[in-house]
Parts: C-alpha cells; structure tokens; sequence
C-alpha cells in the first residue's frame, strides 16, 4: 500500500501484517512500526502518524530502526582499529546524536519480502556514510505470531571493521491517553548507567539498590515523580533472548519486551510530541547496547568485523 513521497521524491509503502489479535503495519522509511493493534482495544498502542512529512521531522525518531549507531557517542568520535572517525555533531554542537542526517531512520528501506505474518526489508551503507567505515548490508524482518507477539530480527554485515548498535526507537501508551501516568513498569536490571546533563552515560555503572531506578518489582509511574532518559543494564553481553522489562497501562493491557541486547534505554519523551499533543505522551523503551560504548571500557563493544555477523532480536508480547 502507498503510504506517501518523500521530500526527495521517493514513494514509501505501508505492509500491514498480522496474527491473532495482532496487526502490525510497518513503513519502508525508516524500516518504521508505524501502527500497532490489539484486538479489542480501540487504540494504536505505539504513537505513531498517518503523514509521511512528521515521520521526516519531528517524529524522524517514533517508531523508527536506528542505526548505524543508537544513541549518543559523547564527544562525535569513535576510534576503530587505531583510526579515529569523526561523526557529525548534531547534539549541541559537540554530540553525535542518532547517526546523524545520513542513519538509517532518515532513509528508505527496500521491501524484499512479505506475506500475511512478516516483513523483510534491506539497507545498503557505503563506506564512509555516517562517518563510520565499511560497506555495510542491514536486513530486518517483522514477524508477528499468535495470539500477540511481535518480533524484530536484525542482522548486519561489513568488509571493513566497523561499529554498529542498533535500536528499535517505538514510543508506547498502552492506555491511548495524554501520558504515560499510571502505567506500571518493571525493568529485569540490576544496574543502571546515570546520565550527564546532555543525556549521556557519566560511564558509571550504579546499581539500582536504593534508587529512584528500581523497578525489579512492578511499580507504578507519574511525570511527578518519575524522569526517564538512561539506559538501564540487563547484562554486560550479548545473550539468548530474555525478558528485559514489562509496561501495563491502567487500563490492563500489558506489553513485555524480550530481547538478545545487554542493554534497554527507557525515554519519558519529555519532547519530540507529535502535532497538537502533549510531551510525555509514550515512552520510549530502546533495547540496545550501551550508550557511547567507545569511550567507556568496562562497556560492552559495538565494534564488528568483517568475519562477524551483528544479530539483534527484540520482540514484542501483548496481552490484554
């Protein structure tokens, strides 16, 4: 289905898959889960837009595959086989934020195959695009199964060693309301990375003990009380698919996240709202590895070469 042209001209499909109480549509820009729905629930459950313009402004992020590099590498710099690569400063003139103008949430994917249950869709980097070396292959495929899981696979691949950390960028209100208040969340971390005030890891690792970012046990949410841009640390490496964290509106309907990456960012949207809404509508919930893992050590790498292939699963369990 046509779901719109881009600025530069190029046409954008909407594959609308589904399985059981789930239907899932997913957009070539971006690689986007542009609408997600549960049967009896009248609501999207992701925030998302029926114009292709917001998906290329201000809502570039919502829903969205980023990559080549998730998050934010603190000071625009990664340092790969002894070279440093200088990456674009497009947070507050000294930050590399989302990979940039060139990452692949501001690009079209190519559909290459589909049926009533998945979507299979491919990205092409040249070397030296994103700042970062290597010419790289990405695939993702969606699947959905019954009665209401979503998965995600990603695998990418590279001639030249490189680095690579993708995360999938959805925002979620289970309840369709204003914000994200009286959901409940609880998060499978024992620790967490603080944040400067530019929204990057200080590069402690803090165990949740005794703090505000405790959610081993289920525990209710409000913006009053609750502020969220930090990665929390599910594990120091890469493993078999876990749950990571589960989010339940008010209204009961519950989503679980499982995923192979060590990490999960948890964002409260505190800007970025889409046209004539409020901010802290959805949360966004980011399995990663993570944040500026090259300039923290004792981080899990996102480096890849070129005998490695990058494998993510992430997936998606509603209930209501």
């Amino acid at each position: 289905m046509h779901f719109g042209t881009s600025s530069t001209g190029v046409d954008v499909e909407k594959v609308t898959i589904s399985a059981g109480d789930l239907s899932v549509s997913i957009l070539t820009w971006g690689a986007i889960i542009q609408d997600v729905r549960l049967a009896g629930v009248d609501h999207s459950l992701t925030l998302g837009s029926d114009d292709l313009a917001d998906y290329e402004g201000g809502l570039r992020h919502h829903g969205s595959l980023i990559g080549p590099i998730a998050n934010r590498i603190s000071n625009a710099r990664v340092k790969i086989d002894g070279m440093m690569y200088e990456l674009e400063r497009n947070q507050d003139g000294a930050i590399h934020l989302h990979s940039g103008a060139q990452a692949t949430h501001r690009r079209a994917w190519t559909l290459v195959d589909a049926s009533d249950t998945h979507a299979t869709l491919t990205c092409t980097m040249r070397d030296g695009e994103c700042g970062l070396p290597g010419n790289r292959d990405f695939t993702v495929t969606y699947r959905v199964a019954a009665p209401g899981t979503l998965s995600m696979e990603i695998t990418g691949t590279t001639d030249t060693t490189t680095a690579l950390s993708f995360a999938n960028h959805s925002y979620w209100n289970l309840d369709g309301s204003d914000s994200w208040d009286d959901h409940t969340l609880t998060v499978h971390a024992d620790s967490y990375l603080p944040g400067t005030p530019q929204c990057y890891p200080t590069g402690e690792i803090v165990a949740v003990d005794g703090t505000p970012m405790d959610f081993r046990k289920p525990r209710k949410i409000s913006r009053q009380t609750d502020t969220f841009d930090n990665n929390f640390c599910l594990a120091d490496h890469r493993r078999p698919l876990h749950d990571a964290l589960t989010l339940t509106g008010a209204s009961g309907v519950s989503l679980t996240i499982a995923t192979t990456e060590p990490g999960i960012q948890i964002y409260d949207n505190k800007d970025g709202a889409r046209p004539g809404r409020s901010t802290h509508e959805g949360l966004a919930l980011e399995a990663q590895f993570w944040p500026d893992a090259p300039n923290n050590r004792d981080f899990p790498s996102i480096i890849l070469t070129p005998d490695q292939t990058y494998t993510q699963v992430t997936t998606w369990t509603f209930t209501a």
